[in-house]
């Protein structure tokens, strides 16, 4: 039968432990300042989202809000504008992508959009250009009543920024 012999912990062992789990507490005290300052500070965390009470828009009216430094285009779209989406071949589009994509279910009539147009980052005109939804002046990108591009050097639809309704009268952005 084969016999192992073992030594004892001694003393010394004990003391290479301990000055290695002091050590690395020591790093992780020096660390941590470094660390945590790559935290989003609060004026960033406070621009995380907002909520706008919606009640007051009018149908065929378009509001602006801010969110994260940039305006929001919140539009209210009437029945007549609603089926003139419809109609549409979004298919053919630059950036094709159906209007039901682009609003929250139960909520069709209000679209909420980024109002940076795609091309330069160009705030658009609302109610203009030939599909009556925004039109950038810069360049002439004309986009529809559901932010998508029809003309222009945009080369994409006006971003949907990440929403949900809160209430039918209050929505939450970002």
């Amino acid at each position: 039968m084969a016999t192992m012999d073992t030594a004892e912990p001694s003393r010394r062992d004990f003391l290479y432990i301990a000055t290695g789990a002091v050590g690395a507490v020591g790093v992780a005290a020096v660390a941590w300042p470094f660390i945590d300052q790559m935290n989003p500070d609060a004026s960033a965390l406070a621009l995380a989202s907002t909520e706008v009470d919606v009640s007051n828009v009018a149908p065929g009216q378009i509001i602006t809000v801010k969110w994260r430094g940039k305006p929001v285009f919140i539009r209210n779209r009437t029945d007549e504008e609603m089926k003139k989406l419809e109609a549409m071949d979004w298919k053919v589009l630059r950036d094709p992508q159906t209007d039901e994509a682009r609003v929250k279910k139960g909520h069709e009539n209000l679209l909420v959009v980024v109002g940076v147009c795609t091309h330069l980052g160009c705030v658009p005109l609302g109610h203009q250009g030939e599909y009556e939804g925004w039109f950038c002046p810069c360049h002439g990108s004309v986009y529809d009543a559901s932010g998508r591009i029809h003309a222009g050097p945009a080369p994409l639809n006006l971003p949907v920024p990440p929403y949900e309704f809160i209430s039918d009268k209050v929505v939450k952005i970002g």
